[in-house]
């Protein structure tokens, strides 16, 4: 009975110390190129406006890896996905120290996020079992380091502290992806990834401003 829980109760734990504790990287914030330059004021709002979007993004991340580590039947499969989780973490604080220098807030909707995007985990966990719940991460780290790399085209130049940032969460999301296409991922079908996007995009518009 107890072991049987231990998922439920890590579920519990990781949604409690993603939503109400200052998350702690484990890597240090990757170092800019160059020194940052100056921000005008409204380059710095939305630059602001753009970390809390990617800050939700690392949210709804834990609550996806965690739940479908929470049904997940292999637990080698468990494991990989709890140690995505662990490492999606640096990203959480790199995201909330980026926020807190640039002056910004994260979103007043942190929990709605987490719970959306847990559900979303559990179904695709369950239902789909282990290789569509691969599939599942593979298309969400697809789509995720697109937006990134659109995020990319949007912060200024000498705002170097945060492209440092953007950056390495790109290609941890790749790698991420890549791991999850060799574990066996199945691709979803058309309108499963289409849906996906349309979440996504609601998601960053709201999360943009709110």
């Amino acid at each position: 009975m107890t072991r049987s829980l231990d998922p439920l109760l890590i579920a519990a734990d990781a949604a409690l110390r993603t939503l109400f504790t200052r998350p702690h990287a484990t890597r240090p914030a990757p170092p800019p190129a160059n020194p940052p330059g100056p921000l005008t004021a409204a380059e710095r709002r939305e630059v602001g406006a753009l970390m809390r979007v990617n800050h939700v993004g690392e949210i709804c991340a834990q609550a996806l890896y965690t739940a479908q580590a929470a049904v997940a039947r292999d637990p080698a499969l468990r494991s990989q996905l709890l140690e995505a989780a662990h490492e999606e973490t640096d990203h959480l604080a790199w995201t909330q120290q980026r926020l807190d220098d640039l002056g910004a807030r994260a979103s007043l909707l942190n929990p709605l996020w987490y719970a959306g995007a847990f559900g979303l985990g559990l179904v695709a966990g369950r239902l789909g079992g282990d290789a569509l719940s691969l599939g599942f991460v593979a298309e969400t780290e697809r789509q995720v380091e697109a937006h990134l790399d659109g995020h990319l085209d949007r912060i200024p130049a000498a705002d170097t502290a945060s492209r440092a940032v953007v950056a390495q969460m790109k290609d941890d999301e790749a790698r991420h992806g890549a791991q999850a296409r060799s574990a066996g991922a199945r691709d979803l079908p058309a309108p499963a990834r289409a849906a996906m996007q349309l979440a996504a995009r609601v998601m960053t518009t709201v999360a943009h401003r709110i």
